[in-house]
């Protein structure tokens, strides 16, 4: 198994591009899976200076509906006509917006699919031989303080709090992607019922949203209850949260930037 970072807020490789956004390629012996598109075709670019071929990939993962995780899906349906695209339809549906600074959409502006191409989440789901989907993630541990910014627009255009029913997680052969882990890394990991090695995504900890003791408390909870996993991160962790909790699990956290290639 090799996982690339396309895609991310950050580089150090000058010839890469950043965005607001996450898009990891994750190959097996047996799949090449796309894990969220960013939120451009920056991804797409960055491939093709990788060398990186993108028009063979088989399945794309779409963590959620924001655009900065599935905005690029567009770019990518011009030049694979085989993928197929496992989303939750709540994400292809609902309407995310974020009231950090002004009032602004997150909706992704979706690309006409064919059904026969869509993978459609609603349950926890073994895709593929290996590729399971893990939906409905019960929310009993401790949620993102970031997520008190964001919303989704009802029926009668009023706003009300996102509950991230529209979010996933996957998982393949001891490898976890969190996408954002809106949810909270804890209920994904607990929704998990397979042994995780690496934990892989955004953990959406912010800086000055959760307070240092609170990231304390859960990196000592994550090195006692995951002690053998291993946690990957960058897009939607901060800086400061990550030197913490790196205080905490300093041979169990590592950092991935545009680029970075783990085997």
């Amino acid at each position: 198994m090799t996982w690339t970072v396309i895609s991310d807020n950050r580089s150090n490789n000058p010839e890469l591009e950043t965005e607001h956004g996450l898009s990891i390629l994750l190959q097996t012996e047996r799949h090449k899976i796309l894990l969220d598109t960013g939120a451009s075709d920056v991804f797409m670019r960055n491939a093709e200076q990788m060398g990186i071929n993108l028009s063979d990939v088989d399945y794309v993962f779409i963590s959620h509906g924001h655009s900065d995780h599935a905005g690029g899906l567009r770019y990518l349906l011009e030049h694979n006509q085989q993928a197929r695209i496992i989303v939750s339809p709540d994400a292809m549906s609902g309407k995310f917006f974020s009231k950090r600074g002004n009032l602004h959409s997150i909706t992704t502006e979706w690309p006409e699919i064919s059904n026969d191409r869509l993978i459609l989440i609603d349950h926890t789901y073994e895709i593929a031989g290996g590729i399971q989907v893990i939906a409905h993630i019960s929310q009993t541990h401790p949620m993102p303080k970031g997520n008190l910014n964001l919303y989704v627009q009802d029926a009668n255009g009023g706003f009300v709090h996102d509950d991230f029913s529209h979010e996933i997680a996957l998982y393949v052969d001891g490898l976890l992607f969190t996408g954002c882990a809106h949810n909270g890394l804890e209920n994904i990991l607990a929704a998990c019922p397979w042994p995780v090695h690496s934990v892989v995504g955004g953990f959406h900890l912010l800086d000055g949203l959760q307070s240092d003791e609170d990231i304390v408390a859960l990196a000592q909870r994550l090195k006692t209850d995951y002690p053998q996993t291993q946690f990957y991160t960058s897009h939607c962790t901060g800086n400061h949260v990550f030197e913490l909790m790196q205080t905490i699990m300093p041979t169990q956290l590592h950092p991935f930037t545009c680029g970075t290639v783990i085997k």
